[in-house]
């Protein structure tokens, strides 16, 4: 395995502005709190950024860890906070390492910043911490603009899934009334009905619902 890795550029930091302003549309036209979408402490956790730069980036100003191993560093301690076992417990070195498919004295050599990493290791953590690929490796504004593009698929979702009952609450009762039983359901519960006089209810209502939905003559 090669030591070291190349770190990606910094084309998100063209890209980050731009998702910013499309999160903003979205959560404004869905009535969404910009403080829910921007949470900073949310976006650390998911980009594995740091809040500050978290806030520093989403205000237009540069920042970020530029040296490789010091943000790889930085994202692992991260993962080791927030991504605890079932009983709430970080994992050891060894867990780490077993998880990892290396020796425990890689682990800590790496945890410990005594090795710098390789792209088969970083691989290797993200699988067992089960984060997105990336995670350990992306520049700050990659990272963010990562995790703030996942947020914007969730809200377009929001908004299609709004649509959908919007427009299914705007077809009129008669056609609801199709659509959910059909020509031949309605008139099979009918004849289900014990006598005439139920019956004849029913065509009464059915002659007031479609008197109450008639469109005009074109």
């Amino acid at each position: 395995m090669s030591e070291g890795f190349e770190g990606p550029g910094d084309v998100a930091s063209t890209v980050l502005p731009a998702v910013v302003v499309r999160v903003t549309a979205l959560a404004d036209r869905l009535g969404v709190p910009h403080a829910e979408v921007f949470d900073t402490r949310r976006l650390s956790v998911a980009s594995g950024v740091t809040e500050p730069v978290v806030k520093a980036l989403l205000s237009g100003r540069p920042a970020g860890e530029p040296d490789v191993q010091a943000r790889f560093l930085q994202r692992l301690d991260l993962l080791r906070r927030t991504r605890l076992k079932p009983n709430g417990r970080k994992y050891t070195q060894q867990e780490i390492a077993d998880g990892a498919g290396m020796s425990r004295q890689q682990a800590g050599a790496l945890i410990n910043g005594d090795r710098r990493p390789t792209m088969e290791h970083c691989d290797a953590i993200q699988r067992f911490f089960r984060v997105h690929a990336g995670f350990l490796t992306a520049e700050d504004p990659e990272a963010l603009a990562g995790t703030l593009q996942r947020t914007e698929q969730e809200l377009l979702q929001k908004l299609a899934d709004r649509e959908r009952q919007a427009a299914a609450a705007a077809v009129d009762p008669l056609e609801r009334l199709l659509q959910d039983h059909g020509v031949r359901g309605i008139a099979w519960r009918a004849a289900q009905l014990p006598t005439d006089q139920h019956r004849d209810k029913v065509a009464e209502w059915l002659d007031m619902l479609l008197e109450s939905v008639k469109r005009p003559e074109s």
